[in-house]
């Protein structure tokens, strides 16, 4: 994939470009960085890092137009927010708070819209660290460069990118909530670039929703290697810590 194409910074290029500016030892921090937390973000972690070391230098418009054009796009505007929120996101987690405990105002009128995504990025976390809950023998795909999460493709991410026991993809859609007939067809897409790009093909999708509308299975019934998975929410209270046994 060259320079013009590349979706996400390409930190195989940022770190020499920040050691040529005199940045080496932040860049090799970087690099060098042990990573444990509860998410399986590696390298968008590594890249939010990047951004904001290249933010905070003034440099990173300069590695967009050397190194990183699509950096300059709306859409790698879109992915630069993206890895910002995901260091955000660990650094709370270090802090020992959540980014995900900042709920929006009642009279948000995009609430429900922004309950459903968290709800929908949960699944999908869950689903990255277990993926054989899907499936036997089923595992993420990853690269050097990217996770099998949120894997970029042109014109979009594939919520799960995973490889099963023969070792052929499985490209994995999850809907939480509206936008589940759209779901086929984005999964089709993502079946077609999988195969053309990646190979291993033909691949097969599979699409998890919490509910699975009737139109959905007549229109999956019509197209192989596809299969229709539903989700259920199971919650339980752990007791953490007590004051002490106030009923004797």
């Amino acid at each position: 994939m060259d320079a013009k194409s590349e979706k996400t910074l390409p930190l195989k290029k940022a770190y020499p470009f920040a050691e040529q500016d005199g940045l080496a030892e932040e860049g090799a921090r970087i690099r060098d960085m042990e990573i444990s937390w509860d998410r399986p973000y590696v390298s968008s972690l590594r890249r939010g890092f990047m951004i904001e070391l290249f933010q905070q230098h003034g440099l990173l418009s300069a590695f967009k137009e050397a190194h990183w054009p699509y950096g300059l796009t709306k859409a790698g505007e879109a992915e630069q927010r993206r890895s910002l929120k995901i260091k955000s996101q660990f650094d709370a987690y270090v802090g020992g708070t959540s980014s995900d405990e900042v709920a929006p105002s009642a009279d948000d009128p995009e609430q429900d819209e922004t309950e459903q995504f968290a709800m929908e990025s949960h699944l999908r976390d869950f689903l990255a660290k277990n993926p054989e809950r899907m499936e036997v023998g089923l595992r993420l795909y990853s690269t050097p460069e990217n996770e099998g999460i949120e894997f970029p493709v042109d014109d979009g991410r594939i919520d799960l990118l995973a490889v099963d026991r023969r070792g052929k993809f499985v490209v994995i859609e999850l809907k939480v909530s509206r936008g589940r007939n759209k779901a086929l067809g984005q999964l089709l897409y993502y079946m077609g670039w999988v195969d053309k790009n990646l190979g291993s093909g033909p691949c097969r999708g599979i699409i998890i929703a919490k509910e699975i509308t009737e139109d959905l299975v007549t229109a999956v019934s019509r197209v192989p290697g596809v299969t229709l998975h539903r989700y259920k929410m199971n919650f339980s209270v752990e007791e953490v810590s007590t004051g002490g046994d106030l009923t004797r």
